[in-house]
């Protein structure tokens, strides 16, 4: 299995602390067998969360110009028609999806082209799924003008237990369909808004795979 490397100090610290908590919890508790395993069972267990969370799945992309490929593995819980104030300022389709502290947090680029706009917010850490972490949650937003002129936005928020934001991409760089652009930690979500006549291609609760599920479709 292939780590990230977003997780490789994260992963260091734990097993220090996973292997200094056994190693007390024997040392004080000897004749204790059944603390004892159960330390190891649930130490075990949280450092497996850990892995799992930063693992590198392998996906293949569907390269087609005219798809909108999930951003991120999670649920959908926004499809509807909304304001964009950041960029835009004005009238798009909006698709959210939650990413669970299970899911691969890694982030791919929807579409490929050139990044027309990218800034980054701090900002609070409400629970991902709240209405206004959109607007208030530490953030960043990116804008991916396509070959054909169209421009889409997404949005990496933190939520709750997400306390960083990784991004890998700035204004004026190009990027290609289904290659990373980010990574958040712990618990979060992606705001994609596409133009009004994208065919949405998912519905709520579908549960997209990261680089490979189409979400939407532009305009011929």
């Amino acid at each position: 299995m292939t780590l990230h490397r977003e997780g490789k100090t994260i992963l260091l610290t734990a097993i220090v602390i996973v292997l200094a908590i056994n190693a007390l919890v024997a040392y004080f508790l000897p004749e204790q067998v059944y603390i004892r395993e159960a330390v190891v069972v649930i130490t075990a267990l949280f450092y497996l969360l850990l892995v799992q969370f930063f693992r590198v799945p392998k996906r293949v992309t569907p390269i087609n110009p005219q798809d909108i490929i999930a951003p991120a593995d999670g649920k959908v819980v926004v499809i509807e028609e909304a304001v964009e104030t950041e960029y835009f300022k004005d009238k798009r389709r909006q698709v959210s999806i939650f990413m669970s502290p299970i899911n691969v947090h890694i982030n791919f680029n929807p579409i490929s082209g050139i990044v027309s706009y990218f800034k980054y917010h701090p900002g609070k850490y409400l629970v991902a799924w709240h209405p206004k972490s959109s607007t208030e949650n530490e953030r960043t937003t990116y804008v991916v003008k396509h070959e054909n002129g169209t421009e889409i936005l997404f949005r990496q928020i933190a939520g709750a237990l997400a306390k960083r934001i990784c991004w890998y991409a700035k204004e004026g760089d190009a990027v290609v369909q289904g290659t990373e652009f980010g990574f958040i930690k712990f618990g979060s979500r992606i705001d994609i808004y596409l133009p009004l006549d994208a065919e949405i291609c998912v519905k709520l609760d579908d549960k997209p795979v990261g680089g490979e599920t189409v979400i939407a479709r532009l305009a011929q």
